[in-house]
C-alpha cells in the first residue's frame, strides 16, 4: 500500500510517499480502508522534531476516516464507515497511509449526512474538548470560553459547552467578517477581536462576572488575555499553542480571583480515560 511517511523529523521535506506492506487483522482490530486522514497540530509538531515520543520513520496522522474492510464483526461490518483517532502516528503508523489496522474500541460509526472528509476531522477536536471540560469540573449553568471559533478545539469546545447547558459559550476571532460568519451559523457569543479585546468582551457579554472555564487552544498572547478574563475561582485549561509557546501573565489573575491553572493532552490520557469519554 501506499503511505505518506516521514524518514526524519526535521520538517516537510522529510515526508515521502513509499511503499509498505498492507496491514494484518488481528485479535482487537479492524483493517479500515481510508477515505480521508485529518491533520492535526500534532503533526506539525512531530514533524518539527518537537515530539519526543514519536519515533522516525514513521506514518504520520492521529485521526482519520474509512470504510471497514475486515474483522469489525458485527459491531462494524464489512463497508461501515467509520472515523477514530488514538495513538496512530504517534506511537505507531498513521492515518496518512491507504490501509490501517485501528483497535476496535476506537471505532466510532459515522452519522447519514456527515462526509468522510469532515468526518476525519471530528475525533481529535471534540475528544479534546469533551474530556478537557469535564476534567476542569464542568456544569451546567457556568459560562465557558474558549477562544478561536474557527478553530477545530475552540468551535467543538463552545458547541458541546451549550450542549451541554453552559450559561454561556463565548469563542473569539480575529476577523470581523468571520465574527459575522459565525454569527450567521448562531454562534451568537463570539468576541471580534478587531474591535474590542478578548477580556472586555468577556466582561460585556457576562455583565462583569467573567468565565468560569475557559479552553484553550492558542496559547500565545491569548493566554493572559484569557487568564484576566477568569470568574473568581475560575479554571483555565492550557491545550494547545499554535498562536505561541511562550506567555507572559500577571499571576494576579490567579492569586486574587483564587484561580486554577492546569494543563491537557489528548495522547497524553490513560487509556481508561478514552474508553470513557469514546464509549
Amino acid at each position: 500500500m501506499r503511505a505518506m511517511q516521514a524518514r526524519a523529523f526535521n520538517g516537510y521535506g522529510d515526508l515521502e510517499l513509499v511503499d509498505l506492506p498492507k496491514p494484518e487483522v488481528s485479535d482487537g482490530k479492524v483493517l479500515v480502508r481510508m477515505t480521508a486522514a485529518g491533520v492535526t497540530p500534532l503533526d506539525h509538531t512531530i514533524l518539527s522534531g518537537q515530539y519526543y515520543k514519536a519515533k522516525a520513520p514513521l506514518v504520520l496522522g492521529n485521526e482519520g476516516a474509512g470504510v471497514v474492510e475486515e474483522g469489525g464483526g458485527t459491531e462494524f461490518p464489512a463497508g461501515s464507515r467509520v472515523m477514530f483517532t488514538g495513538l496512530y502516528g504517534v506511537a505507531e503508523d498513521g492515518t496518512y497511509s491507504e490501509y490501517l489496522a485501528v483497535r476496535k474500541q476506537h471505532l466510532c460509526l459515522i452519522p447519514d449526512g456527515i462526509d468522510d472528509v469532515n468526518a476525519a476531522g471530528i475525533p481529535v477536536a471534540y475528544l479534546t474538548a469533551q474530556m478537557a471540560l469535564s476534567l476542569a469540573g464542568f456544569q451546567a449553568g457556568k459560562t465557558v470560553l474558549a477562544p478561536a471559533i474557527g478553530g477545530s478545539v475552540g468551535n467543538a469546545a463552545t458547541q458541546l459547552a451549550r450542549a451541554l447547558g453552559a450559561k454561556q459559550a463565548i469563542s473569539s476571532t480575529t476577523n470581523h467578517k468571520k465574527a459575522e460568519q459565525a454569527k450567521a451559523l448562531g454562534f451568537d457569543e463570539v468576541i471580534d477581536l478587531s474591535v474590542e479585546s478578548l477580556s472586555a468582551g468577556v466582561r460585556r457579554i457576562t455583565d462583569g462576572y467573567g468565565a468560569d472555564f475557559v479552553i484553550d487552544a492558542i496559547g500565545g498572547e491569548i493566554l493572559s488575555e484569557a487568564l484576566s478574563a477568569l470568574a473568581a475561582g475560575g479554571t483555565y485549561t492550557t491545550l494547545g499553542y499554535s498562536a505561541g509557546r511562550k506567555a507572559t501573565i500577571d499571576v494576579t489573575d490567579l492569586i486574587w480571583k483564587r484561580a486554577t491553572m492546569r494543563s491537557f493532552a489528548l495522547m497524553a490520557q490513560p487509556p481508561a480515560a478514552w474508553e470513557e469519554q469514546s464509549g
